[in-house]
């Protein structure tokens, strides 16, 4: 065979490949675009479909990963497990829709920061209080921390037997550079209107401002005193027969149970989720960029932005 024919059969070869890979990127991102342009006319921008039942049912609200702030996802982005702003609306539009006849709110989450964790357990006191619906709470594999506090939002818990859960508290993390600074000569200094104002001196006291207000959210939750919370408020986490000894939670049992015991007490038999589009395209570069091999400046970046929020987190660390 003639050089010029193999090369021939060579250019023709990667060209077919080319346009078969093409070919397949081309189909998912009109896919992606075809479900997105759907979602727009269910959800309004809301960002998830609602297509609930036309009679009663019970919403499940699920809590799922750690409590933090809804990042918007791009066409290539793998959204976070947990949807915080996705979530409230999704609970508003539960308290508009009178088939609704209760939340089962399934939780499975170390916590997270201390500002979404308790936007969402207020949010699910107004669905209560304007509703007058009530709330049931399944734990799962954790409720712990921000996990737990949600939680504090329902009329009855129900606990796996494996779940972990309490972790009352607070915890703010990151890296003390003062030994850095001075080897450099840089000095940090702040000029402040008061005692708590600089957070990155953060001060027992002011910590305990954070720890105060969980232990009052327990404290209301489960008909506890502040003293018989504080008791149980220094960080520890308990096993679901320990949670149910220390009056943390109401039940312990499978998820089967409790929905058949909800479905009896309510009068009602059909549950409805949240619905979510996914998303092709990111999940694709997900699975590819998880083979590809990492820098150890990646690896050090990663590492520092998980260890050095600064932010205030209702968090069990331990459970990662």
């Amino acid at each position: 065979m003639k050089k010029k024919q193999i090369i021939g059969m060579v250019i023709a070869a990667i060209l077919f490949i080319v346009i078969g890979v093409s070919s397949v990127f081309s189909n998912a991102a009109a896919n992606q675009m075809r479900e997105e342009e759907l979602v727009s006319l269910v959800t309004d921008g809301s960002g998830f479909s609602f297509n609930p039942p036309m009679g009663d049912y019970i919403g499940i609200v699920e809590v799922v990963g750690t409590i933090e702030q809804q990042e918007t996802a791009g066409v290539f982005d793998v959204p976070q497990s947990y949807q915080h702003q996705s979530t409230l609306d999704y609970i508003d539009r539960l308290m508009m829709d009178y088939n609704n006849k209760g939340i089962l709110l399934y939780v499975d989450s170390p916590g997270g920061t201390v500002y979404e964790s308790e936007e969402l357990y207020l949010k699910l006191l107004e669905y209560k209080e304007y509703t007058g619906n009530p709330i049931w709470v399944y734990m799962a594999h954790y409720a712990a921390s921000g996990g737990y506090m949600v939680s504090m939002s329902a009329d009855k818990i129900y606990a796996n037997p494996n779940t972990t859960t309490g972790s009352i508290g607070v915890i703010m993390s990151g890296y003390d550079m003062s030994g850095l600074y001075e080897k450099l000569g840089i000095r940090y200094f702040s000029i402040t209107s008061g005692e708590y104002k600089d957070s990155s001196k953060m001060t027992q006291e002011q910590m305990a401002l954070y720890q105060e207000r969980f232990v009052e959210i327990v404290s209301a939750g489960r008909d506890m005193s502040a003293d018989e919370v504080k008791v149980l408020a220094d960080g520890r986490t308990y096993t679901a027969k320990q949670a149910l000894s220390n009056g943390l939670i109401d039940e312990i049992g499978l998820y089967e149970d409790m929905t058949s015991e909800m479905c009896t007490e309510l009068g009602v038999s059909e549950f409805y989720s949240m619905e979510t589009t996914e998303n092709v395209l990111a999940s694709l570069f997900a699975k590819v960029e998880s083979m590809m091999p990492k820098s150890d400046s990646q690896i050090l970046k990663e590492t520092a932005a998980e260890m050095e929020s600064g932010v205030l987190m209702y968090y069990a660390e331990h459970l990662r």
